[in-house]
């Protein structure tokens, strides 16, 4: 007669519920184990039976029938395991963070930005630990969300003007001028010049992309020039106009000008502003005069120094950077403005108004950041 295990099972009706849950396909193949050795411990069957009926050593049926006894359904999951000690210290951890956070010019290393394998060189020779590997420390920054090798350029504006005029610009791309709607005669444009755009002839004519191959581009290449785009965007109306001169200038951006406002509906326009950048075509009191003889109703607005982002036009010409000009293969430049021509026909095709959400409460809260950082670097830790 087999002996009868100290660990005797009685179920309650919810354990029995949880436990014939937990037989399900569904359910990880071990707990299914686990829960069918109980089911059957609870059925009077002996461990040698429960072993050779679910295919266990007798040892497993014994473990887990003795689990649930003393922790019921608790018991049936895994405990924790100790792993390997510890070879940091929190401390430790917390110092290769600090440095990570450096740059490396304070602390004498010539380098602009750290990698894991220098931090980890950095914190040994500081002597923060005896050894360390770069891995650790990457695993550390991950945890941090830190990637000291990686920067973004970014510039502070230092016009005094510089949220007046921005109030400015956002206004007119939200319908609003000087505190007053636009009228149904009022358009917005803005102009900008995307200058040195290169004829590079390839030497060896680019592939187009195949089956598990991307389109190859020669690396050398034979100059033949550069010209200029000058465009402007309507910013209500989501169309582009523009055209290609050997250079920038006053006069090209002057014939841009004539180009768009001797056409409908700009030509018979109430008031038609411009939205443009402080380039030397079109800077200052001198620049407004000048167009404003000539064409009585325009409204020359400049962005703030340091400020062309506000300038639609750039997203058009990012588009066009990416869709046109890159990568760069260009017989000649009559070969580059006749795309330029025929992308700038295209686009306007399906042209849309681009959705700006970027208004004057953002402008604050910017401008409101940059002096709390520029109050913080002012002041000297004593």
């Amino acid at each position: 007669m087999p002996l009868l295990s100290p660990y005797q099972i009685v179920l309650s009706d919810d354990e029995r519920a949880a436990l014939v849950a937990l037989t399900r396909p569904t359910v990880q193949a071990r707990q299914v184990l686990r829960a069918r050795i109980v089911l059957a411990a609870a059925d009077g069957v002996s461990n040698a039976a429960i072993a050779a009926g679910v295919g266990v050593h007798v040892d497993t049926a014994r473990k887990w029938r003795s689990r649930f006894a003393d922790r019921g359904l608790a018991g049936l999951g895994d405990l924790e395991r100790p792993g390997r000690p510890r070879r940091f210290t929190p401390v430790q951890q917390a110092q290769v963070t600090a440095i990570a956070c450096e740059l490396p010019a304070t602390r004498g290393v010539p380098l602009s930005r750290w990698s894991s394998l220098e931090l980890a060189m950095e914190a040994i020779a500081a002597g923060v630990v005896i050894d360390i590997s770069a891995s650790t420390v990457r695993r550390w920054l991950v945890a941090d969300a830190l990637k000291p090798w990686q920067y973004r350029s970014w510039i502070a504006p230092r016009a005094p003007d510089f949220a007046v005029k921005a109030e400015v610009v956002l206004d007119l791309y939200g319908r609003v001028f000087d505190g007053k709607p636009l009228g149904d005669g009022d358009y917005v444009l803005c102009a900008d010049e995307k200058t040195s755009i290169q004829a590079r002839c390839r030497c060896h004519p680019s592939l187009p992309p195949g089956r598990a191959r991307m389109m190859r581009v020669e690396h050398e290449y034979d100059r033949g020039g550069a010209l200029a785009y000058l465009a402007a965007w309507d910013v209500h109306r989501g169309k582009v106009l523009g055209r290609c001169e050997p250079t920038t200038g006053i006069a090209p951006f002057g014939r841009l000008v004539e180009q768009v406002m001797s056409i409908e509906p700009y030509a018979s326009a109430q008031r038609v502003f411009w939205v443009v950048d402080n380039g030397s075509s079109h800077r200052g009191q001198a620049a407004t005069d000048r167009l404003t003889q000539t064409w009585p109703t325009v409204r020359l607005i400049h962005t703030p120094v340091h400020a062309s982002w506000l300038n639609q036009c750039e997203i058009y010409f990012s588009v066009v950077q990416r869709k046109v000009v890159t990568p760069n293969d260009f017989y000649d430049l009559t070969d580059v403005e006749n795309r330029l021509m025929a992308f700038q026909d295209l686009y306007n095709l399906a042209a849309r108004p681009f959705k700006w959400k970027y208004t004057k409460d953002d402008l604050n809260d910017l401008l409101a950041r940059i002096a709390a950082h520029e109050q913080t670097a002012l002041i000297t830790p004593t």
